[in-house]
């Protein structure tokens, strides 16, 4: 059975981020790793992702995805497109069309204005956070005809502070873009700082003003049975690591 974490907040749009249970991958990908930049074998990558897009009602053929590259890029989407984009968001007013990204600690974020019957997707990891994709997300909304006011976007499982622990020079970049993002770090165990990754997701969307933002409290790191995990997999020794799916649609 798979596993699909919906936020209320969202209610009434088809959208699902999805767990790792209930898929076909074995090994270090146990179950629903959606990622074919994996090493897990092609097939059973795909036959993940027609599960994934029977559980929201499309056929295969409609789950549009791009090539993501940790960028404030945005695709514009009609239909999915036969070689994906690279950029790390998707936007589209089009129904049926399924926005997907993949995560494995980043932050997936699922967008809407259900008014303006437009829908988008982010892959949000430090670098596109700070360097804007999500502010760059609601300009393309905007650009379908969504108002600011009327978005509202749910961020997904990823990574919390409490298993983030970064170097002094990560930290620099951020206090170099704006001292004040100094609130989202604070001591670790081991005297590096910890990094509040949804808490900055969550306050560079308030500030673009977007109606509403929230996060589903899911942490990847601490929950292996629900989540894949690049930093666990990196701490285990592990040689790969599978792929979390999230996805919306009108």
């Amino acid at each position: 059975m798979l596993e699909i974490l919906t936020s209320p907040a969202l209610a009434g749009v088809p959208h699902g981020f999805f767990t790792r249970k209930g898929g076909a991958s074995s090994g270090v990908f146990q179950g629903l790793n959606c990622g074919h930049g994996s090493s897990d074998l092609t097939e059973v990558v795909a036959l993940n992702r027609a599960r994934v897009a029977a559980a929201m009602g499309v056929e295969p053929g409609q789950i549009a995805g791009v090539h993501q590259v940790h960028s404030a890029d945005v695709a514009v989407l009609e239909a999915p497109l036969d070689t994906p984009a690279r950029a790390d968001a998707l936007v589209t007013a089009t129904p049926g069309v399924l926005l997907t990204v993949l995560t494995a600690d980043c932050q997936p974020v699922l967008f809407a204005d259900r008014q303006a019957g437009v829908v988008g997707a982010a892959h949000a990891g430090w670098r596109g956070a700070l360097d804007g994709v999500l502010e760059a997300t609601l300009d393309a909304m905007e650009g379908l005809g969504a108002t600011r006011a009327n978005i509202t976007a749910v961020i997904g499982p990823c990574i919390s502070q409490r298993a983030y622990e970064v170097g002094e020079d990560f930290m620099d970049q951020f206090l170099t873009e704006d001292p004040a993002y100094g609130r989202f770090f604070s001591g670790g165990p081991n005297g590096r700082p910890m990094f509040d990754l949804p808490a900055f997701g969550l306050h560079r969307l308030r500030a673009a003003g977007v109606g509403a933002a929230e996060w589903t409290r899911h942490c990847t790191y601490s929950d292996a049975e629900r989540f894949y995990s690049y930093r666990r997999t990196t701490h285990a020794g592990e040689a790969d690591y599978g792929r979390l799916i999230s996805a919306i649609r009108l």
